[in-house]
């Protein structure tokens, strides 16, 4: 297996595919009911060890918690990169659960109510402030608490990222501060007692194109060197943001990492390292990591023919795995990477689609994909399930049980 994980990296056992070294249909009975999603912990422990090996030494890495929170998998990672980044208190808590030193986890997002503000204070993570509100109510909090907050700014940049899934910066955003309006509230702070770390910028998510990431990552450099000169505090922390696509569909291409590995390393070790020679370097990724270690395993319920088309009924749907129904960020619906799992090395298909269980024509897993005969009891699996799959999805609705997790 070589370090760079892909679909075709899933091991085969016979006529079954396999997770973390275990066939699936043994470990569908480990489990004890579909559906569910399985993690391949090699799989990430690779995926890690290939970006220590493309990534430029000095630039520390963290793990965007909200790729994927289940706390068996944050353990995990948590023995293998620099830092946690987390968007809620239950993710903080999570979190805080690992080794991972409270200073070395950072908590990002807006509308981080007070309450939560507050226990990130108290536990010492640092906190990515996104407002002059939020700034205001963390030099109430340190000062009610005698505890000094440690923060950092999200900056809203004046540039967008083209190739991006979601742009996070550029433009009117919920996100971060606009660069314009940094200084006059790096300067209203000055008289306050906040440990000020230093910038947090974060553009856009899912882009697969390195050309794109290298010129992404060369402008939030020059943006928060230029603002780390106007800084009245020493600069300690960079975060970079992240934003390192997967490949989802036939036409989508791997990420070219060793581009981007080598333009990060430049902007190091020519642009920060000369001005802010002390400055904590992160990136911080969540979908890289985890995406393509994970899959969702659900069964045919169901064989029906509707009008010359073959269904197969699955015990599954949109509830667990949003994202791949298409309803979540897809403009035009594509099939994730599908296959009957305990059907590996059966050559002959047919053309079906694949639909849950939800009553709803928006329940549709594979539309009119190529697939081995598949009756009831087999099962359907869903690669590209490692990240943004449980927790993004409407697991409510119509009051269906909640899928397992496990991490192999």
């Amino acid at each position: 297996m070589s370090a760079h994980p892909s679909i075709a990296e899933f091991q085969v056992a016979g006529d079954c595919l396999a997770v973390g070294g275990v066939s699936l249909d043994r470990l569908a009975e480990r489990v004890g009911a579909t559906p569910f999603f399985a993690y391949d912990r090699q799989l990430i422990t690779s995926r890690v060890g290939y970006l220590r090996s493309v990534l430029p030494s000095a630039v520390k890495l963290s793990y965007a918690v909200k790729a994927n929170p289940m706390p068996a998998v944050v353990q995990h990672l948590s023995g293998l990169v620099d830092a946690l980044d987390v968007a809620s208190s239950m993710e903080m808590k999570v979190a805080l659960d690992t080794p991972v030193l409270p200073s070395h986890v950072s908590f990002a997002g807006p509308g981080k109510t007070t309450a939560e503000l507050t226990q990130a204070v108290a536990a010492g993570v640092t906190i990515e402030m996104e407002s002059p509100n939020e700034a205001s109510r963390l030099v109430e909090i340190g000062n009610r608490l005698g505890i000094r907050p440690r923060v950092a700014l999200r900056v809203n940049p004046d540039f967008q990222v083209k190739g991006s899934g979601m742009r996070m910066g550029g433009g009117p955003q919920q996100f971060g501060v606009d660069v314009e309006e940094v200084p006059a509230l790096l300067r209203s702070l000055t008289a306050t007692d906040l440990d000020f770390l230093g910038f947090h910028v974060f553009a856009g998510s899912q882009n697969l194109h390195a050309e794109i990431l290298c010129e992404a990552l060369a402008k939030n450099v020059a943006l928060l060197l230029r603002l780390a000169g106007d800084c009245p505090w020493p600069v300690r922390y960079l975060n970079l943001g992240g934003g390192f696509g997967i490949p989802y569909f036939e036409q989508d291409r791997p990420l070219d990492l060793s581009s981007v590995g080598k333009a990060l390393g430049e902007l190091v070790e020519g642009s920060i390292r000369p001005q802010l020679p002390d400055a904590r370097v992160v990136i911080e990724l969540g979908r890289y990591l985890v995406g393509e270690a994970g899959v969702y395993v659900t069964r045919v319920v169901d064989r029906k023919v509707s009008r010359g088309r073959t269904y197969l009924v699955v015990d599954g749907g949109l509830h667990h795995q949003l994202a791949a129904s298409g309803n979540f960020g897809q403009v035009i619906r594509r099939n994730y990477p599908i296959v009957i799992g305990n059907r590996m090395r059966d050559t002959e298909l047919e053309s079906v689609s694949v639909v849950g269980c939800l009553c709803t024509p928006l329940d549709l897993l594979g539309d009119n994909v190529m697939l081995p005969h598949a009756d009831v009891g087999d099962l359907v699996v869903i690669f590209q399930a490692g990240a943004y799959g449980l927790t993004a999805s409407p697991t409510a609705f119509l009051g269906h049980p909640m899928p397992a997790e496990v991490l192999v």
